[in-house]
């Protein structure tokens, strides 16, 4: 059955990207001793990414030359034109993920699919029941204020499956999702 999964890094206090939209403080923690293995374990696992328009603008101008996600189908939720990258699977979809989640789900071929970098797109998928594992990487710093990790409606209570140390203060948490009565999804 095909999850999706939340990967993402956040600031102690909870937030993916500073008020710039800037990321340079989450590399001062980049390429800790896990990190690669850890990282690889759970790509190996993903067999397509959903993304906000955002987190795909974002990509376009800080990493122009190199496509992160390699043949994995991405799909962009957005509501504005964006750019299209040449020999990237890239579907651009407007409306609810609850509406496009079963089109996700079969695209990744029966692997998982990765929720990247986009607390309100993270949201609605917590929101719609949608959200199945949360992969949170705590970094030891504070913004003050930025993207959050999730902007949601409503809220959802969390069961820790593993949490490990890494050097420098960094700890992976992963978490089940707990879904309400009535919002369990097969797909």
């Amino acid at each position: 059955m095909t999850q999706f999964r939340y990967f993402v890094a956040a600031s102690a206090d909870g937030y993916i990207a500073d008020e710039n939209d800037r990321l340079d403080w989450l590399m001062d923690f980049d390429g800790f001793e896990g990190q690669a293995e850890s990282y690889a374990e759970f790509v190996a696992q993903i067999g397509a990414v959903a993304m906000g328009a955002d987190t795909y603008s974002w990509l376009l101008n800080n990493m122009p030359e190199v496509w992160p996600y390699g043949d994995l189908p991405v799909w962009v939720f957005t509501h504005r034109e964006l750019a299209a990258i040449p020999g990237v699977d890239v579907t651009y979809v407007r409306g609810d993920v609850n509406e496009w989640a079963g089109d996700v789900a079969r695209s990744a071929n029966g692997k998982d699919v990765w929720v990247l970098g986009g607390g309100s797109l993270a949201g609605q998928f917590v929101d719609e029941g949608l959200l199945d594992e949360l992969l949170l990487y705590t970094m030891p710093v504070l913004l003050g204020g930025g993207r959050p990790l999730f902007a949601m409606r409503g809220r959802a209570s969390l069961t820790p499956t593993y949490s490990r140390d890494y050097v420098k203060g960094v700890r992976e948490t992963r978490y089940t999702v707990n879904k309400a009565p009535g919002q369990d999804h097969e797909y």
